[in-house]
């Protein structure tokens, strides 16, 4: 007999009262893709289903990850978001869900695991697996995997990423992925110390080739060979012809697969003058947005001691006269120049978090994590090599699908006062750059909640805003210059 999903005692929830209980987490638009839940916190896209019964979950979990939920409740709500409300009326014949998982989870349901490098769960072995087995109708091991994402999973690993499954020894996880997360600690000392990895041998390391292969091969002890590595490199071609060498991968592929896998946000930056047989380093921007000055002082090593030494290098070959070291030198010094830019922050290479009021925005290279990819990556974005970059991509190898044009959405004024958040008062985000830079809302502007993120304000504006907000928290009288003709006062 078919009965709601209330009837079977599911319960949806939107926020505490689901939190750290079990149940399934549903994704509320497009296809209601759905996930075990264990109790995290979880956005406002999300509805979290969990059961009085425990003994009924697994039932509930077979149904919902069945393509008939999906049908179920487009039946009854074709809209694209679909409200709580819809998924307890869900037809549900419990009865039928429960012979499904006695036959499918004999044993009770698996904790999560995946082999998967863009999910939470992700154990972060390079080629560490872990399988449903269906004779145990348990998790167990795999063999060592040689997909697309192998290659990946070690890149990150040298540049120091770690997933979250390593740095969360209470998270849920299957016995097996917690197996492969210990693993990873063989792994710990291949990681580059400033995660900076260079494609060509500079500042007493290794070219990142050599390193990759060195770490490949400890993650497969006795399985790595020649032809393992062939194998990595057929399967990251994706059908292409591949590559043929993890040189040329690196310096050719793998941006741009990175980008594509982690949904053009990416964590490994790409960094390079133009050049094919030019400078081109590795970064990982956990680093380069780090707190505490982390950040500028990793960005400073990338232009100063990694560049740096590749400069010297080519002045060298220029005095000896070797052919082409003119040309190397002109286009390491432009990228030069460019982070140097960078690190002073002057638009339109500066930072502009549109959640952050203008005193607390960054002033020079001073990036926060948590404020995300899209807002981070932009100077580099916007940086303009001299010659040989790519359109759009600035000083990277290519240009993943970023953009920062309006975000969905209102804004609530009661939270964005005019001094703080000029920019949401009739702001012409789409006009001319002069105009989206160092931005005042005039007396007869009006509050318009409209999210813009391309918005450029000068070190001195930011400046002005700081003294600003200082002289108000001490109750002095603020500096009488205007907000956009604002300049640094010795």
């Amino acid at each position: 007999m078919k009965a709601p999903f209330n009837a079977a005692k599911a319960y949806v929830y939107r926020g505490g009262g689901a939190w750290g209980r079990d149940g399934i987490a549903v994704a509320q638009m497009g296809p209601l893709p759905v996930t075990r839940y264990t109790g995290e916190y979880f956005d406002n896209n999300v509805a979290v289903l969990t059961v009085n019964e425990e003994e009924q979950l697994p039932a509930v979990w077979c149904f919902c990850s069945a393509a008939q939920f999906c049908r179920a409740v487009r039946d009854l709500d074709p809209k694209l978001n679909v409200t709580n409300a819809t998924l307890v009326k869900v037809p549900f014949d419990l009865a039928h869900w429960q012979a499904v998982a006695a036959a499918k989870y004999p044993n009770g349901l698996p904790e999560p695991y995946s082999d998967d490098p863009t999910q939470w769960l992700f154990h972060g072995h390079p080629c560490g697996s872990v399988i449903w087995d269906e004779e145990s109708k348990w998790t167990a091991h795999g063999p060592l995997r040689a997909d697309a994402s192998v290659l990946h999973t070690a890149v990150a690993r040298l540049l120091g990423y770690r997933w979250p499954a390593e740095l969360d020894p209470e998270m849920r996880l299957a016995a097996e992925s917690r197996q492969w997360v210990q693993r990873c600690r063989e792994l710990h000392g291949f990681a580059d110390a400033d995660g900076i990895v260079c494609l060509r041998a500079v500042a007493g390391e290794l070219p990142a080739a050599d390193r990759l292969r060195t770490l490949l091969a400890a993650a497969y002890g006795g399985e790595w060979s020649v032809a393992k590595e062939q194998e990595l490199l057929a399967a990251a071609a994706e059908g292409k012809r591949p590559s043929r060498s993890l040189d040329e991968w690196l310096r050719d592929r793998f941006f741009a697969q990175h980008c594509m896998i982690f949904h053009n946000r990416p964590f490994a930056w790409h960094v390079w003058d133009g050049r094919t047989d030019g400078f081109h380093a590795l970064v990982n921007c956990h680093r380069l947005c780090g707190p505490d000055g982390e950040g500028r002082r990793t960005l400073e090593a990338l232009a100063y001691r990694h560049l740096g030494e590749w400069i010297d290098r080519q002045r060298t070959a220029q005095s000896a006269g070797e052919a082409g070291a003119d040309a190397r030198l002109a286009a390491a010094q432009d990228l030069q120049r460019q982070l140097a830019l960078i690190l002073e922050g002057e638009p339109p290479y500066d930072l502009f978090i549109r959640w952050r009021a203008l005193h607390e925005q960054p002033i020079g290279w001073a990036p926060k994590l948590d404020d995300g990819v899209r807002l981070n990556i932009r100077p580099f974005m916007r940086a303009e090599l001299q010659s040989g970059g790519r359109k759009g991509a600035g000083l990277l190898r290519v240009k993943p699908n970023i953009t920062w044009k309006k975000d969905r959405g209102k804004e609530p004024a009661s939270l964005r006062p005019r001094e703080d958040f000029p920019w949401f008062w009739s702001c012409p985000g789409q006009g001319s750059e002069a105009d989206r830079t160092d931005y005042v809302a005039p007396g007869e502007a009006a509050y318009d909640f409209n999210r813009w993120n391309d918005l450029h304000y000068t070190r001195a504006a930011k400046e002005a805003a700081r003294r600003n907000s200082r002289h108000q928290e001490t109750g002095a009288a603020p500096a009488s210059r205007a907000l956009a003709g604002a300049e640094d006062q010795p």
